[in-house]
């Protein structure tokens, strides 16, 4: 059984979430450096693809004039 204190989302609850969403939606990550972290509920965001970006600022960036992603953004933690 899992410790619901601990995970944000279960396999079933991300489906539902993600069947709100266009089948063509584009899916992005952040991320940074190592491990692995809890993710917030997603949300549509624009970005630009800058493939030459050094690895740790990733090869997408917001923009207004963007095309629409579907991010889902790691739990950030200040402990």
């Amino acid at each position: 059984m899992r410790n619901k204190n601990i995970y944000n989302f279960t396999v079933g609850e991300l489906i539902k979430i993600l069947q709100q969403f266009p089948v063509d939606m584009p899916v992005v990550v952040s991320g940074y450096e190592n491990g692995y972290e809890n993710f917030y509920h997603p949300y549509v965001k624009k970005v630009i693809h800058l493939p030459e970006n050094m690895y740790y600022d990733g090869e997408f960036q917001l923009d207004d004039n963007g095309t629409e992603v579907l991010l889902l953004e790691r739990e950030e933690r200040y402990d």
